[in-house]
């Protein structure tokens, strides 16, 4: 279901962008999120279409519109950073914000310098909450429709599997456990030969193959947790 809101403000003021470190990747096990850890099960899925009050999450598509402003009209996808990147404003923080709260700062953001009186709408176009995604180095990354849990190998095989440049030592499952985003790191190479469990994977879950050409978001994240055996929030 869209869910859509419009206001109207007069004040903006320009956002830093967020900078990324992007690493590069060997086909090794490494980088800082733990491996083979139990993340527990995901948060219960309250409600089967999107309500009013529907919290935007990472890899969410928002339909962004500036009435009369073509250029800044679109789809955008949020990152798993939890950010968008628009023309003119440059990155801004959109998860676990409404389309409301979006909407309200985009609004004044555009209006505070570029645009007198604009006019806003944001929506949401196609949502996480219900699916599996399945993104980085895989042949044909997306978005999921699953009845309950599956495995990481079977989540992989509906991305018709990983691509050739991919580090299969080095996948990421990012899941909502008791509200906060929470992440660990699988081995793919070592469950597919029977050496390590293949663990559930539920709807609503993120799964990031690493990989040479995954986007610049994924390296940053990959690359930003601490070496530590617990498993932890990012």
């Amino acid at each position: 279901m869209l869910v859509g809101h419009t206001l109207r403000y007069r004040h903006l003021v320009p956002i830093a962008v967020v900078s990324v470190l992007l690493a590069g990747c060997a086909d090794t096990r490494g980088g800082s999120i733990p491996y083979d850890r139990n993340l527990g099960t995901p948060d219960e899925t309250k409600f089967q279409t999107l309500e009013e009050n529907y919290k935007i999450a990472p890899m969410d598509k928002l339909a962004i519109k500036v009435f009369k402003m073509e250029d800044l009209s679109g789809d955008y996808e949020v990152d798993l950073a939890g950010n968008i990147s628009l023309p003119l404003i440059g990155e801004i923080k959109a998860v676990n914000l409404t389309t409301a709260q979006l909407d309200d700062e985009l609004t004044q953001k555009l209006s505070a310098k570029y645009l007198e009186h604009p006019d806003v709408s944001v929506a949401i176009k196609a949502s996480t909450a219900h699916v599996v995604t399945v993104d980085g180095a895989v042949r044909e990354g997306g978005s999921f429709p699953v009845g309950g849990p599956i495995s990481l190998i079977q989540a992989v095989a509906m991305a018709k599997g990983t691509s050739e440049d991919a580090n299969a030592r080095r996948v990421a499952v990012f899941r909502t456990i008791s509200g906060q985003r929470q992440a660990a790191a699988f081995d793919l190479t070592s469950i597919r030969r029977g050496e390590a469990p293949d663990p559930q994977i539920y709807p609503g879950d993120i799964v990031v193959v690493d990989g040479s050409s995954i986007k610049a978001a994924q390296k940053q994240i990959f690359q930003s947790f601490p070496l530590l055996s617990i498993f932890r929030p990012f």
